[in-house]
């Protein structure tokens, strides 16, 4: 019975080992992912910029 227990608490820590792997890899990915975020949001920006500056730009040609 002993040996049994014994066995059950080995897998039992090497379960809560993995465990403790894959909270450390998606907090990882966590960062990796918002980091990720962060350095995108310009293009969207920089897209629209872009299209208001053309539009002007059209505008003043017609107007011109």
């Amino acid at each position: 019975m002993a040996q049994a227990v014994g066995r059950i608490e080995s897998k039992i820590d090497g379960i809560l080992d993995d465990t403790r792997d894959i909270r450390t890899d998606l907090a990882d990915h966590e960062t990796r992912l918002r980091t990720l975020e962060r350095a995108r949001w310009p293009l969207p920006t920089l897209g629209a910029l872009t299209g208001v500056a053309g539009a002007a730009a059209g505008v003043l040609a017609l107007i011109r």
